[in-house]
């Protein structure tokens, strides 16, 4: 609700902002009103003539937005306001004939519905451009050997195409979720002062599925004003996504530190420099997305409240989703910006990669030895051992292996076990099956 031009280019996102403003939102309630009453001049519920009269003159209507705001303080909603100025601009006849059957609830929420579409209509292609430049990525990245952490210390090897692969794969499934979800969010609300639709007798369920058709909208099974799972379920597609690009942004921010230096967010140099620390790239890309699905998660708990409402029409909890809604998708569309840009233009360091995997000497090997050294040895004794060796190995700064081999005849496949390339598991047939579905849209 208040905008911040200094933080915008962190936090904001310049199309979802237009998306969700005063005017799109007046924008999308005239239309409601005049597809409204093209529909019931269709079926003979108000005068043709009237009808004709509505649509003309909501074509050429201009709000006045200083009386929308003071019919807003007075009434608690614009809708009471917009309906006198639209009368008003049709004027005569027809001009009663405005709103007819509908309440402001009806107008308000499938406004809102027509903008979240708009809204959704832009993020699936950023979503679906970001999915497929980290498939690229996990594909070149395959082979690429690094160090795979686990409680932040260094536990098994892996490759970076895994890496990226993970981040990639809950994207496919809030690509799916979003498909599933649709279905029960683009809905229609058209149901009269408490849902029954009871002004428009025998031809409310007529108008409501001609309107909906008009503006491409499903038909509710009922009035849903005092029902709100399904805007909840939407803010939460928006949290899980701005958490899942959230993860990618932690891990980044973790292998660019300097002591690791396996990652940098950009080659260019101007973007995260320090004011006083020349030598710093700050990853201050990866910051934005984080800040903002933290900020996400807890505006998702006043979705889950405003679930709370009273009887056939609520009190507040209407309106603590004007306050957070339109917010989260303008915050998920800039955490989505962002992670589009670092899947873009990531860079690299696989030497340094390399590096880290033989500085560890050998420690990321000790699963494989123990396993290795368990048929012979018994599998209790070779844990024994390898616990042994690599505290000597870490102590003395010597290879595990050369240490392990000091404390055994066992004959085994040494120069095998000692590479750490050799113990990847299915790490390329998982990479395999998440790349290919984000190829085949599956």
């Amino acid at each position: 609700m208040i905008s911040n031009a200094l933080l915008n280019p962190l936090f904001g996102d310049e199309k979802m902002q237009q998306i969700f403003s005063d005017a799109a939102f007046m924008e999308q309630m005239v239309l409601v009103e005049r597809t409204l009453a093209a529909g019931q001049g269709q079926l003979g519920v108000i005068p043709d003539a009237a009808a004709a009269a509505i649509v003309a003159a909501l074509d050429t209507f201009v709000p006045d937005l200083p009386q929308l705001q003071a019919g807003v303080e007075r009434a608690g909603v614009p809708v009471p306001e917009l309906v006198r100025q639209l009368r008003q601009h049709v004027g005569g006849e027809a001009a009663s004939f405005v709103h007819w059957g509908a309440t402001t609830q009806d107008v308000m929420d499938t406004a809102v519905i027509l903008q979240i579409r708009h809204a959704l209509n832009e993020l699936e292609p950023a979503l679906q451009e970001t999915i497929t430049n980290l498939a690229r990525l996990a594909d070149a990245q395959c082979h690429t050997l690094m160090v795979g952490r686990t409680h932040s210390q260094q536990a098994l090897p892996i490759t970076f195409g895994y890496k990226v692969a993970g981040w990639m794969a809950p994207l496919l499934r809030h690509q799916q979720r979003l498909q599933e979800l649709k279905p029960r969010l683009l809905q229609l609300q058209f149901g009269g002062a408490v849902g029954t639709l009871a002004a428009l007798g025998e031809r409310g369920t007529a108008v409501q599925q001609a309107l909906a058709a008009a503006l491409n909208l499903n038909v509710p099974t009922i009035t849903w004003h005092t029902q709100r799972d399904n805007l909840a379920e939407c803010a939460g597609w928006l949290s899980l996504l701005s958490g899942s690009l959230a993860k990618m942004a932690q891990d980044i921010i973790l292998l660019a530190q300097s002591e690791v230096g396996e990652l940098r967010e950009t080659a260019d140099p101007k973007r995260g420099g320090s004011s006083t620390m020349p030598q710093k790239s700050n990853p201050i890309i990866s910051e934005g997305i984080i800040a903002i699905a933290r900020a996400n998660a807890s505006l998702l708990a006043t979705l889950h409240q405003a679930q709370i409402q009273e009887h056939e029409r609520g009190t507040h909890g209407w309106q603590m989703e004007w306050l957070t809604l339109p917010t989260m998708f303008v915050y998920t569309a800039a955490a989505l910006r962002k992670a589009h840009f670092l899947s873009q233009n990531l860079v690299v360091n696989e030497d340094k990669m390399r590096q880290n995997v033989a500085a560890s000497n050998g420690l990321m090997l000790a699963e494989p030895i123990s396993l290795a050294l368990s048929q012979p040895l018994g599998r209790a004794a070779a844990q024994a051992l390898v616990k042994e060796a690599c505290q000597e190995a870490f102590a003395q700064q010597r290879h595990l292996v050369d240490v392990v081999r000091e404390k055994t005849d066992v004959s085994l496949d040494w120069e095998k076990i000692g590479s750490e390339a050799n113990y990847l598991g299915s790490v390329q047939a998982m990479i395999d099956r998440v790349v290919a579905s984000a190829v085949s849209g599956e």
